[in-house]
Parts: structure tokens; C-alpha cells; sequence
């Protein structure tokens, strides 16, 4: 059974025999946070995160395109990208692809919908951040669920930003702390 009681630092499963395991989120992106300020803030709501799990970043290498390229080019690195991106993603994961198509959640919405997960049993969550092209169609169909942050579209470096923070948003949410008002 998964707890997320009020004013509890940890949401976490109860294995038997009482021992606790926590959630595991790991966020797996092409790419690295080259700007200081969006990698330090990112870094923060990692660190801050884990209160109440492990959280890891794979920031892998990203495909790079000339200044016009083909939609077969195009086609062709979101391939690429997603056989590395699948070859990260943990086994045992409920997998969220952020897709500009996906569905749209409030911040309360995605910590029940954590919670629904994490009652169902999924101790792990995988995160997949796409490149400025997005992700492939395989990448896609490997995700339990489709996220999008919004109709806007944000830099790159800022969406991992602000999915880190959302993560660490739910997580307070659910333990009943004082960060979300």
C-alpha cells in the first residue's frame, strides 16, 4: 500500500515485512542543460526531490541537423534518438512521454494521477523529454501516457525545468506539504 498521508517526507510502498521502498522518477532526455541558471534550477528541484525518492537525469547525445533539414533527415534522428532513448528507459517504469499532443493536467491532477499509479503498484517512473523535433512515433507507443505541459511551446532546457518541478510539486502535494498553496 502506498502512503501519502499529511506531513509524511516520504511517499513510499510498504514491502513485506514493513520494510519501505521508495519511488524512483528518472527523466531521460537527448541533450545536456547547457545554460547555467536552467541546469542549477534543475539540479535544485532534483536535490530537493530527494525527500522522497531517488531521481535521475540520462541526458543523452542528441542528434544534430543542419539549419533546414529534410522531413527524411527529420524522420530519421527521431529514430535514432528514440532506439537510445528506449534502450534507457527502466524496465519496470510507468513511462510518460511529454508530446505536445498529449493530455493537458493540473498540477493536482498529475499527483493523483501519480497516486493512481503508485496504488496500482508502479514503484518506478520515466519521464522522456524529445528533442526540439519531438519524439519518434516508437517512443511514443512504448509511453503509458502521453503528457503536454501546455499549448505554448517552451525552450527545450525550460520544459525540463519545469517537469522537474511539477515531479517535486506532486510528490508535496501528495505528502501533504506546504510548497503547494
Amino acid at each position: 500500500m502506498w502512503y501519502n498521508r499529511k506531513n509524511r517526507r516520504r511517499f513510499c510502498k510498504s514491502k513485506r515485512g514493513g520494510a519501505e521502498e521508495t519511488v524512483k522518477v528518472t527523466v531521460i532526455a537527448p541533450g545536456t542543460l547547457s545554460e547555467r541558471a536552467y541546469a542549477e534550477a534543475f539540479e535544485e528541484y532534483r536535490k530537493r526531490f530527494r525527500a522522497f525518492g531517488a531521481f535521475e537525469c540520462i541526458e543523452l547525445k542528441e542528434k544534430r541537423l543542419g539549419d533546414r533539414p529534410s522531413p527524411a533527415q527529420i524522420a530519421a534522428a527521431l529514430f535514432a534518438e528514440g532506439e537510445n532513448i528506449l534502450s534507457r528507459v527502466p524496465p519496470r517504469s510507468f513511462v510518460f512521454a511529454m508530446a505536445v499532443e498529449g493530455k493537458k493536467l493540473s498540477s493536482e491532477g498529475f499527483a493523483e494521477l501519480l497516486d493512481r499509479r503508485m496504488s496500482g503498484g508502479a514503484g518506478e517512473f520515466c519521464f522522456i523529454v524529445g528533442s526540439s523535433y519531438g519524439l519518434s512515433p516508437e517512443v511514443k507507443s512504448r509511453a503509458d501516457f502521453l503528457l503536454s505541459m501546455s499549448d505554448m511551446t517552451f525552450p527545450h532546457q525550460l520544459a525540463r525545468v519545469m517537469l522537474a518541478e511539477q515531479i517535486y510539486r506532486a510528490a508535496q502535494i501528495l505528502a501533504g506539504g506546504k510548497y503547494h498553496k
